[in-house]
C-alpha cells in the first residue's frame, strides 16, 4: 500500500535536504494547482558501475511501461495526448496568446495527471479554452502527427474528442464511488468495457474465487474485462496480448538489469517479474512478491508491475507503475528500530487478541532514495510504500516498507512557509510546536504507517479477502488502519525509549496536524458542492470526524469559531489517543470478520459527506495565502557515457522543465498504439 501525501506546511525535518538544495533549483514550475518539484539522488556517485547499470537498466524499464498507465485510467487518454503533443510541437498560429497559454497549462495538467481526469479528484480536467480555439490549434499543427484511425479525417477526430474533452456529462468521473451508483458503469476508467456492470463483475468475480484457498491469487489484477460473445473475460495485460508492445520493452530493459543484478536473490527476483509479463499468471506474480520480499540486502531496488488498485472502484485492477530506488544506509537505521520492534507493536496493539498475528514475520524497513518513478507513482507520488498487498504473502513471507527519503526532502524543503500552519492553527503554541518538530513528526507517522500500519492485524479464518468481503470501502478502510496504527503508536513513550523520536511533543505535533488536515486543510482540494471521493482523503476525514463525534462528551476537540473562522483545538490528547485506539480496534474488527455493512455504515457517515459552508471558507482562506494544494516531480535523467557498445559510466542529469520532459517522454517511450 502506498501513502499518499497530505497538505502539511513547512518544518524542520530528520530528513535535510542536500546542500546543493536550494528554492529555485528545486521549485521549477507552477500551473492551475500544482507545483513541479525537483529531487536529487544523494550517493549516485558513489554506486559501483555495476549498480549504476543496475540502475540505468531499471530506469528504462521504469518508464517503458508509460503508455500503460495512460490508457488503464481512460481509453481516450493516448490519443488526447498524442493530439496535445503534435499542437504543443508544431502549432504554426500565435503561441503568445492568452489562449496559447491556457493551452500549456492544460497540457501540463494532462500530463501531470496521466490523462485528462485530475490525479487526485478524478474529476475531468475541462480546458479554460473554447472548443472553437482547440479546432483552431488542431488545424494549424502538422496534420500528419494526429492521430488519425484509417480513413477518419481532422474533423471527424474533432467530432470524437468534444464530448471526451469538453462535455461534463461525458465519463466525468474517472472512479465513480457514489453510494447507490453502479461503481463500473459509473466510472471513466479503462478496466472495463462497454456496457458492462458491476453486478456482472461482481457475479465474474465471484466465479473466478476460490474462498476456500489458503493462498489466494489477486483474481483481475492484470486484466481488462470484457464482452466477447455475450460472456465476460479476461483481456490479460501480457506479451502477446493487451498492453504487449509495452511490455515487451519492460521485459527487454529487465533481462539487461538481470545481467547485473547485485546478487542471486535480486537475479532470482527479476527472472521471477520477466516470467510473470510472459505468462500473465497471477501465481507467477506471488512467486516474484515472495522472491522480491526475500531481497533484502540489495543496494538498488525496484517496483516494477501493476500494484495498487486505487483506480479501480471495486479494488481489484492493478494500475502499472515503476519506482527504482537507492537503499539510504543511514536514514535507515532509524526506520529499521520501528520494524525490528513489530512484534512488541502487535501485543501491545488496542485491537482484540484474536485479531492479532501471534507471530509477525520479514519485515523489512528502510529508506531509499528515488532514482526514477514511472506510471502510477508519477508525477504525482507516495511518501511511503509498503508492499506486496497480498494479505497471505504478507502474513507467511512478511513485507518491505520503506520511506521516500529524497521526495520527503524536497518536499520539506520547499513546502510554504507555514502559510497555512499560521492560517489554520489555534494558538501560537501549536504554530510553534509544529514549526519545530513537524517534518520528524510526519516523517514518524509514515514509517508507522507503511512498516506497521500494514503489516499488523489478521483475518478471521475462512474471511475472504477485505476486497471481496468489503468491496468499495476496501481502500478507505485499509488506509484508516494504518493511519491509526501510526496515531495510536506516536503518543507512545515506546518511540522515545527506541530512540526514534526526543519527546511526546513530537506526538501532539502530528495529532494537530492530522487533525487539521482532516477537519480542513484537504478540504482544499475539492471544489464546492463536492463530497469526498478519494480513498485517503475520506479515510483522514472519517478518523478526525469519528474521533470528534466520540469525543464530545469529554470535550476531548472543540471547534472554535472566532472573527469569522473555524479551528479545531484539541483540549486532551491522551483522551484522543484512546478514540484512535477505539477506531483502530473497530476497523480491526471490520475486516478481519469482513463486516461489510458496518464498513459501509463508518465510510458513509463519517468519511463522505464535506460541510460545504466550512469547505467554502477554507477555499477563501487559502485563496489568500496563494498556495497551491499539490505537488509532483520531475524525474533526473541518467545519461550513460559510452565506449562503443561499453557503458564506462552513469551521469545523472537534473532537467528543469516539465513540458520538455513530457515531449522528449513522448518521443522515446510511446510504444502502445492510440486505439488500443
Amino acid at each position: 500500500m502506498f501513502l499518499i501525501t497530505v497538505i502539511i506546511s513547512s518544518c524542520n525535518s530528520g530528513n535535510k535536504p542536500t546542500s546543493d538544495h536550494d528554492e529555485d533549483k528545486i521549485e521549477i514550475d507552477r500551473f492551475a494547482d500544482i507545483r513541479i518539484l525537483r529531487y536529487k539522488i544523494p550517493g549516485f556517485d558513489s554506486l559501483t558501475l555495476q549498480q549504476k547499470k543496475l540502475a540505468y537498466y531499471l530506469y528504462q524499464a521504469a518508464l517503458s511501461g508509460r503508455d500503460i498507465f495512460y490508457d488503464q485510467k481512460y481509453k481516450y487518454n493516448l490519443r488526447v495526448r498524442k493530439v496535445i503533443e503534435d499542437i504543443y510541437e508544431t502549432y504554426s498560429g500565435n503561441r503568445n496568446s492568452d489562449d496559447f497559454q491556457k493551452f500549456v497549462v492544460y497540457a501540463k495538467r494532462v500530463w501531470f495527471s496521466n490523462g485528462i481526469h485530475h490525479h487526485y479528484s478524478g474529476m475531468k480536467i475541462i480546458p479554460d479554452f473554447s472548443f472553437e480555439y482547440f479546432t483552431e490549434l488542431i488545424k494549424k499543427a502538422d496534420p500528419d502527427k494526429l492521430p488519425l484511425d484509417n480513413g477518419q479525417t481532422v474533423d471527424q477526430l474533432l467530432a470524437m474528442l468534444h464530448p471526451v474533452m469538453f462535455d461534463k456529462n461525458v465519463d466525468f468521473k474517472h472512479v465513480n464511488l457514489d453510494k447507490g451508483a453502479d461503481h463500473v458503469a459509473g466510472s471513466a476508467n479503462n478496466f472495463y468495457g462497454e456496457g458492462i456492470t458491476q453486478p456482472e463483475v461482481e457475479a465474474y468475480y465471484d466465479m473466478l474465487i476460490n474462498k476456500d484457498d489458503k493462498e489466494p491469487i489477486p483474481v483481475g489484477l492484470n486484466s481488462k474485462i470484457i464482452r466477447e460473445n455475450g460472456v465476460l473475460v479476461g483481456k490479460t495485460w501480457k506479451v502477446g496480448s493487451m498492453y504487449g508492445p509495452a511490455i515487451e520493452k519492460i521485459i527487454y530493459w529487465l533481462q539487461q538489469a538481470i545481467t547485473v543484478s547485485e546478487n542471486a536473490q535480486q537475479k532470482d527476483a527479476l527472472e521471477k517479474l520477466v516470467k510473470f509479463y510472459q505468462t500473465g499468471s497471477l501465481k507467477d506474480f506471488d512467486d516474484y512478491n515472495i522472491a522480491w520480499v526475500k531481497d533484502v540486502n540489495s543496494m538498488i531496488d525496484n517496483v516494477n508491475g501493476f500494484i495498487e488498485v486505487y483506480e479501480d472502484p471495486l479494488g481489484k485492477k492493478g494500475a502499472w507503475e515503476s519506482i527504482v530506488s537507492v537503499k539510504d544506509l543511514e536514514a535507515t537505521k532509524i526506520i529499521a528500530k520501528i520494524g525490528s520492534e513489530a512484534q512488541w507493536f502487535e501485543d501491545h496493539s488496542p485491537i482484540m487478541k484474536e485479531h492479532k498475528k501471534d507471530s509477525v514475520k520479514g519485515i523489512t524497513g528502510k529508506s531509499i532514495n528515488v532514482i526514477v518513478e514511472g506510471g502510477d507513482a508519477a508525477p504525482s507520488t507516495p511518501i511511503g510504500i509498503n508492499l506486496p498487498n497480498t494479505e497471505w504473502i504478507r502474513q507467511e513471507h512478511g513485507s518491505k516498507s520503506v520511506s521516500l527519503g529524497n521526495i520527503v526532502s524536497s518536499y520539506n524543503f520547499i513546502k510554504s512557509q507555514g502559510k497555512d500552519i499560521d492560517e489554520f492553527a489555534y494558538n501560537d503554541e501549536i504554530k510553534g510546536r509544529i514549526k519545530k518538530y513537524g517534518g520528524l513528526a510526519g516523517e514518524l507517522h509514515t514509517d508507522m504507517h507503511e512498516v506497521i500500519g500494514h503489516a499488523s492485524g489478521k483475518l478471521n479464518p475462512g474471511v475472504a479477502t477485505p476486497d471481496q468481503t468489503l468491496k468499495t470501502y476496501h481502500n478507505t478502510l485499509e488506509e484508516a488502519r494504518a493511519d491509526l496504527v501510526g496515531l495510536y503508536y506516536i503518543m507512545d513513550p515506546k518511540l522515545v525509549e527506541i530512540g526514534v523520536m526526543p519527546t511526546l511533543e513530537v506526538g501532539k505535533t502530528e495529532y494537530d496536524v492530522y487533525v487539521m488536515n482532516g477537519m480542513m486543510l484537504q478540504l482544499n482540494r475539492i471544489e464546492p458542492g463536492d463530497n469526498l471521493e478519494e480513498a485517503h482523503m475520506r479515510n483522514r476525514q472519517l478518523i478526525v470526524h469519528w474521533a470528534y463525534d466520540h469525543g464530545k462528551t469529554d470535550k476531548v476537540m472543540e471547534r472554535v469559531d472566532k472573527d469569522g473562522k473555524t479551528y479545531f483545538k484539541i483540549n486532551d490528547y491522551n483522551k484522543l489517543r484512546n478514540l484512535f485506539g477505539q477506531l483502530l480496534r473497530e476497523i480491526q474488527r471490520i475486516k478481519s470478520e469482513g463486516d461489510y455493512p458496518a464498513a459501509q455504515s463508518l465510510v458513509e457517515t463519517y468519511g463522505v459527506k464535506v460541510d460545504q459552508d466550512l469547505l467554502k471558507q477554507v477555499k477563501q482562506r487559502f485563496a489568500k495565502l496563494n498556495i497551491a494544494p499539490y505537488m509532483g516531480f520531475i524525474q533526473p535523467k541518467l545519461v550513460p557515457v559510452m565506449n562503443g557498445n561499453d557503458i564506462t559510466d552513469v551521469k545523472v542529469e537534473y532537467p528543469d522543465d516539465f513540458a520538455a520532459q513530457m515531449m522528449e517522454y513522448g518521443k522515446e517511450y510511446s510504444f502502445l498504439p492510440w486505439n488500443n
